[in-house]
């Protein structure tokens, strides 16, 4: 009992300097999404009003299906992809410990870097990516929304991917030679082995993983915007584009508090339901130790 408090308030400053930092914010956004604002600080109180008319617009279903429709294209490709990758990598020596830091460069790189770098990859004459394509015969044209929906695609797994693979790589590591003889004096296949031994030790780890890259694509913007700037048309005008422009370019407080609001409570519904995945209720594992 006394190792717990004394856990508890060794942890309480930062556990107070987190939550100060998320619900201070979040209260100015519920705040503004049910007032109307006018000049010299002026808020009229006008209750669920902006909820109406957000969901009423058509311009936040479809951009709300643009990012869902992204993150769900994102974890198609990124969550086999780094599993493949961490399949094949060596677990230990000095080859492994390269190509953990090879891979982690991508995920230190900032996301507005990310950003200009693959917008100058695609530029017609210069860009690596542009120049590439043209040699096999493909053309790329940014201008058509399924290839700027690919680009962004592969930018995207250029960036993350790596974040799986690692996750991946520390929880393969941690499984006992033993299991893999053991696997090997019953006569057991490759793709046996990967459904006994390596799959239910992935599997905390990869719903970790997939709710990682859910909610960073989701809420996507830096390197979405200067690679496209939503384009063309507003085919990658994504939520939190939509937000941005209502809030911060036509400054209307109320109606992007109230699409903020309605946006957090879907990333905390999607974290919540991963939780209850990742962590079984009390009975469970009650049951589990008995």
């Amino acid at each position: 009992m006394r190792d717990r408090l004394t856990t508890l308030a060794l942890l309480a400053p930062a556990l107070a300097v987190v939550t100060a930092c998320g619900t201070v914010p979040m209260a100015f956004v519920f705040y503004y999404s049910t007032h109307d604002t006018f000049g010299g600080n002026i808020f009229v109180w006008v209750g669920l009003q902006w909820y109406r008319e957000v969901f009423a617009a058509p311009e936040f279903h479809a951009a709300l299906a643009r990012s869902l429709g992204f993150a769900a294209l994102s974890l198609a490709i990124q969550i086999p992809l780094g599993v493949l990758v961490a399949l094949r990598m060596p677990r230990r020596g000095l080859l492994a410990s390269a190509l953990v830091i090879a891979i982690a460069i991508p995920l230190l790189t900032p996301s507005i870097v990310v950003g200009y770098l693959w917008k100058v990859m695609t530029l017609p004459q210069a860009g690596l990516l542009h120049e590439g394509l043209a040699a096999l015969g493909i053309g790329l044209d940014m201008n058509d929304p399924v290839a700027v929906w690919a680009v962004l695609a592969l930018m995207d797994a250029w960036h993350w991917t790596g974040l799986v693979v690692l996750l991946c790589h520390a929880a393969l590591g941690a499984i006992p030679d033993d299991h893999y003889r053991a696997a090997r004096i019953d006569g057991a296949s490759g793709l046996a082995v990967f459904r006994y031994v390596q799959l239910p030790r992935l599997r905390h780890v990869l719903l970790i993983a997939v709710l990682l890259r859910f909610m960073d694509s989701f809420i996507i913007y830096t390197e979405t915007y200067v690679v496209t700037r939503g384009g063309p048309g507003v085919s990658t005008t994504f939520l939190s584009h939509e937000l941005v422009q209502t809030a911060l370019i036509q400054f209307d407080l109320g109606e992007g508090g109230a699409m903020s609001a309605i946006y957090f409570a879907i990333v905390l519904c999607v974290a919540w339901v991963f939780f209850r995945l990742t962590v079984p209720p009390k009975a469970h594992r009650a049951k589990a130790g008995a």
